[in-house]
């Protein structure tokens, strides 16, 4: 139940700031949700990316203003739902629409409502939730590159630094170095995620790499991380999507303070990706 009041109470600042500037660092708080993880949360649960709905819900709301306020310029509605210019907003407007807002003001013009985001209780729990735990009793060692990051926008940089790094053989590189005595499960290529489980930084480090103990080239550097519990779900996509709403609450742990990892493993794998995260009992 305590979910459901965090994340309604993260829609209502949502819906309370549309004409304004909403803080994503204040939408994650909220929810009580470390702010690099809400977007994906938000995107699985609902299908939509949180920029993609704030951006609705304005277009929404400046549909209405037109229809019932009929002296209202249209560059004072480009300027109130956050647009830089009139064009700006009337494209936007038209590709939501499909008309333009000089056009909205008629009556009889087909318009689309977007309604606000609410979250309300639901049967949970007839899908099972596979999770192992992972007690590590040994140090974990991962080499790779540092990436920085800015927290409210990881959710598009991250996708964009492996596709770079396909490109430019990255990849390959660690999957050699992967597959060199591997030391246990986490054995693929990883992404870490900052310092923290939570992130609360405008910034934070995204580290690719992969589990390595022998020498590595100077344009590499390696990050240690203590002995530690994992909770490990397969597919990381569903993971981030019921982690917070279905197993964390009542698993009886809670995060620790080291970084989640995305485990990238091999593409015939079933499954082919696994999140790690950090966990300590109550």
């Amino acid at each position: 139940m305590d979910w459901l009041e965090r994340m309604n109470r993260a829609m209502n600042y949502i819906e309370q700031n549309l004409a304004g500037e909403i803080n994503g660092k204040e939408v994650a708080k909220l929810a009580c949700c470390p702010e690099y993880h809400f977007p994906r949360m938000f995107s699985s649960m609902t299908g939509l990316t949180l920029s993609e709905y704030i951006r609705r819900r304005r277009l929404s709301q400046a549909a209405f203003e037109l229809q019932n306020n009929s002296s209202v310029k249209i560059i004072d509605l480009a300027l109130k739902y956050g647009y830089d210019s009139p064009d700006a907003f009337s494209r936007a407007f038209k590709n939501l629409h499909g008309t333009t807002p000089t056009e909205a003001r008629s009556i009889g013009i087909d318009l689309k409502a977007i309604p606000r985001l609410s979250f309300q209780i639901t049967i949970k729990g007839d899908v099972e939730m596979d999770y192992r735990i992972e007690v590590l009793e040994f140090e974990i060692e991962i080499v790779g590159v540092k990436q920085k990051v800015v927290t409210k926008d990881a959710f598009m940089m991250i996708p964009k630094l492996w596709e770079e790094a396909s490109t430019n053989g990255f990849i390959h590189k660690l999957i050699d170095m992967s597959w060199e005595n591997p030391q246990c499960k986490m054995e693929g290529i990883l992404g870490v995620c900052g310092k923290q489980a939570t992130i609360t930084d405008e910034e934070f480090d995204y580290f690719m790499g992969c589990r390595y103990a022998n020498e590595f080239s100077s344009d590499m550097e390696k990050i240690v991380l203590p002995k530690s519990t994992w909770a490990v779900f397969p597919n990381i996509t569903d993971a981030w999507q019921r982690l917070y709403t279905e197993w964390l609450p009542t698993s009886g742990y809670e995060l620790a303070d080291l970084p989640c990892i995305e485990n990238y493993l091999a593409p015939d794998r079933v499954p082919n990706s696994e999140l790690w995260v950090p966990v300590i009992p109550k």
